[in-house]
């Protein structure tokens, strides 16, 4: 048994160890996925329509892999969970390179799906940091894991044309085959840093891994999460908030490189791309503590009021590069609301013996249908234009705003005593 001041410093050093890994890992993922669109177009060329395929590849991984490592947590803990993405990461960056070195878009997106792993272990990790959290703290500790992968995401963009260089100075890579070569090998410190450090496994001390044998729970299956959800209005409206703050998110931002360069503004887009990052991330534990403070609902009403604005930017940036910088950093702090909130709602909304299921399954949904809005991004762009994508987006995050305000509407109702 463990006591309560056993049980701080075990958090503590989960949250420092998660810390460790989203840095790395974050760090990775930017860098690679910056010039995805950009293999894509070597290869189809310039004009192609699929330029959003990359991401979308990315994202649709995620998705599939949040699951796949769902099952290895709720069997081994969180620990062997995060180090097997990781892994599988590192597998799919290598076979990313190759694809973009040879010019092959099979192995290409291939090496995308299994790279997403990294992406599912790093938004794993935020539910992890709340294993051990008090309720009323959950928000702030999920924060500190997304505020820690601001330092990665930033820094990993502006890495990529180093990395170019490098690679085709002294191995004689493609320009573009660098940055997947690179980013595949830190995500070996990554899961170094989680199978060493990561222990005892804080799902395991609480009592998530008995929870889940006690409740006779089997590999998490889709229909019985779906089943856990539906039955609770606030783990719907989480849910619903996750995946249009992913849906906008991925939208816009997708899209901004292949726009920018169409302009010529190439070189901008690394800086834009870390500016909307930095949003993503760098504000999380002020995101959290207005979750813990003013409630999950409030935080995803001013996600949503956010990516709106963002949308709104995005969409009159035209030909120039200016308000393309505000509407990204926007879409970051939006999303960041929007996760942050969703997550902790659907956390309280679910009971223990659950969680690590409907966890996995929201994960899926928000990521897969971000791949969607990836994929088809680069044909809607084609067709009407970035500016009709981005009112698009305008419009899901506005459904996300009426949602949410509904919801706090009804809440409001049932909390006024009777006369």
């Amino acid at each position: 048994m463990y006591t309560p001041e056993d049980l701080v410093e075990i958090q503590r050093k989960t949250l420092r160890t998660l810390v460790a890994g989203q840095v790395i890992a974050a760090a990775s993922l930017a860098s690679a996925v910056t010039v995805g669109a950009y293999v894509i177009q070597n290869i189809l060329g310039a004009d192609t329509a699929w330029s959003g395929i990359a991401s979308a590849t990315v994202t649709i991984g995620t998705a599939f892999m949040a699951q796949l490592l769902s099952l290895v947590m709720m069997r081994k803990g969180r620990r062997v969970g995060l180090q097997t993405g990781y892994l599988i990461a590192f597998v799919g960056g290598i076979i990313a390179g190759i694809g973009a070195e040879k010019s092959q878009l099979a192995i290409f997106l291939f090496g995308l799906f299994l790279f997403g792993n990294g992406q599912a272990a790093n938004l794993l990790s935020r539910y992890a940091a709340t294993d051990l959290a008090d309720v009323k703290s959950r928000a702030s500790a999920m924060s500190r894991i997304l505020f820690a992968s601001t330092f990665g995401a930033v820094f990993g963009p502006i890495l990529v044309v180093p990395a170019e260089r490098i690679g085709e100075s002294v191995f004689g890579w493609h320009q573009y085959t660098g940055p997947w070569i690179f980013s595949a090998c830190f995500f070996i410190f990554a899961a170094v840093n989680v199978m060493i450090r990561l222990r005892p496994d804080p799902l395991e001390v609480s009592g998530g891994l008995r929870s889940q044998s006690a409740a006779g729970v089997k590999p998490p299956q889709f229909r019985v999460a779906m089943n856990t959800i539906v039955k609770s209005p606030a783990a719907k409206i989480a849910i619903f908030a996750m995946v249009i703050s992913q849906v906008t998110m991925v939208a816009v931002m997708t899209m901004t490189p292949v726009h920018l360069k169409a302009y010529g503004h190439e070189s901008v887009s690394p800086f834009v791309i870390s500016l909307h990052i930095a949003g993503m991330y760098a504000f999380s534990p002020w995101v959290g503590r207005y979750c813990d403070r003013k409630g999950r609902l409030s935080a995803i009403a001013v996600g949503s009021v956010l990516l709106v604005l963002a949308a709104v930017f995005a969409a009159l940036a035209g030909e120039s590069a200016l308000l393309l910088f505000p509407a990204l950093w926007l879409l970051g702090v939006g999303w960041s609301f929007g996760l942050i909130g969703g997550s902790n709602l659907l956390v309280d909304s679910v009971p223990l013996e659950s969680r690590v299921q409907v966890q996995g399954t929201a994960d899926f949904l928000m990521s897969l249908c971000g791949g969607i809005a990836g994929f088809s991004s680069g044909f809607i762009r084609r067709a009407v234009g970035f500016h009709m994508l981005a009112n698009f987006a305008c419009l899901c995050a506005f459904a996300m705003f009426l949602v949410v305000q509904n919801a706090r509407r009804k809440q409001t109702v049932t909390q006024v005593p009777a006369l």
